[in-house]
């Protein structure tokens, strides 16, 4: 039998190394054969009977089971049918007697690669295993190429939505924003003319609806602005930015949302610390912004967000943990489509849009960066973002 840094030398040498698994319950020519498989660089594994290869199976990769047509216990054929319920990507060869021709035969027809009559010439076997390898690593590649080419599918679809979703944003929020400013306009105007007449009835009441109109007017134009904002092909104007200083004065921003909610936003890195890039800081801040008042929006209460920042593969990453509600697995996986959210009260709710993390993820993509999520129910979320170091106008 070989060694590990036999086997281990054999792998770097020549990338084609098959493992096997010898079955048969003749232990002297079961160690000749495995021999000699392994003088032709094949690792050999050895069982005795049926039970011992499945027993082994489960636990040990393996690519061609070279196995007995006739054991006592459980046949090889019996064998053979367990091996292909719960292995089916594993090749199985049998060695068969000349008076059980018919049995190897049927075992093809069952599923097997091939059969051979003892006694076997060693090379006809090794060539027969290295057939079977090969076509078990063609069958691996063919599913992964077909893997590769669903997601592949589901990308461009997605792709497309997004594309038809851009030509569609622009028409219609250019067609929305005429008649949003006909209703402002028109709110204004009612406004003004309760506020100069006399007593009238139901005088706050009629304020009360002037306002919620004035409200959603100033909410569907955010989101029209959004989505304008999107599809609209702005070039990236990119120039040296201290990351860390853009973060801190992003947080100033937002300071009266997390002082009205008592949320403290600290760093775990240190915070004289500089982290210089070359990047779009406007952009990079319209991200910053929609992450910190998500972040805000997910916690409760005297609330805890915290930031780190460092550097990893010439690129600079940026976390935004919290310690608020989480997102569970069936809304991870919509999270950044546009118009989902998980925020109550979306009507009343002035940064409910559904928009943020979609803008997010097309920024963050468009600057060649990356993004991921990290969350438990109960628990908060992180979200990371990576970015080159440096990119060029």
């Amino acid at each position: 039998m070989l060694n590990l840094m036999e086997i281990n030398t054999l792998e770097n040498d020549t990338g084609k190394v098959v493992r096997v698994l010898l079955v048969d319950d003749e232990e002297s020519y079961r160690n000749a054969i495995a021999r000699r498989l392994e003088r032709r660089n094949m690792v050999v594994s050895q069982a005795p009977d049926g039970t011992s290869c499945l027993e082994y199976l489960s636990g040990n990769e393996t690519d061609v089971v070279v196995l007995d047509m006739k054991m006592p216990g459980m046949s090889g054929m019996e064998t053979f049918k367990t091996i292909n319920k719960y292995y089916p990507g594993l090749k199985v060869i049998f060695l068969t007697g000349n008076a059980a021709v018919a049995e190897g035969v049927e075992g093809i027809k069952t599923g097997a690669f091939d059969y051979l009559s003892k006694p076997v010439e060693i090379d006809h076997l090794a060539g027969k295993i290295r057939q079977a390898w090969e076509l078990k690593r063609l069958e691996a590649a063919r599913e992964r190429d077909k893997i590769f080419r669903r997601r592949l599918e589901k990308r461009m679809i997605h792709t497309q939505r997004l594309a038809s979703l851009g030509t569609m944003s622009t028409g219609i929020a250019h067609e929305i924003n005429n008649p949003l400013a006909i209703i402002k306009e028109s709110a204004g105007f009612m406004r003004m003319v309760i506020e100069d007449s006399g007593q009238i009835p139901e005088k706050e009441m009629l304020f009360k609806g002037l306002e919620k109109i004035e409200k959603s007017v100033d909410r569907a134009r955010r989101i029209t602005h959004q989505l304008l904002g999107y599809v609209r092909k702005h070039g990236h104007e990119m120039t040296p930015v201290d990351i860390r200083q853009l973060t801190e004065d992003t947080v100033v921003l937002i300071k009266q949302k997390t002082q009205a909610k008592k949320v403290s936003v600290q760093w775990d890195t240190e915070s004289e610390h500089q982290m210089l890039m070359h990047t779009d800081p406007f952009q990079v801040r319209q991200v910053l912004i929609n992450l910190l008042e998500n972040a805000v929006d997910a916690v409760d209460t005297n609330g805890q967000i915290r930031l780190a920042l460092y550097r990893k593969d010439q690129s600079v990453c940026l976390e935004v943990r919290d310690n608020g509600s989480g997102i569970t697995p069936e809304n991870m996986k919509q999270i950044f489509d546009p118009f989902f959210t998980t925020k109550p009260n979306v009507a009343e709710n002035e940064s409910g849009t559904g928009l943020g993390l979609f803008v997010v993820h097309k920024i963050i993509t468009g600057l060649s960066g990356s993004i991921h999520v990290e969350s438990e129910p109960g628990q908060g979320t992180t979200f990371k973002i990576c970015l080159p170091e440096w990119q060029s106008d």
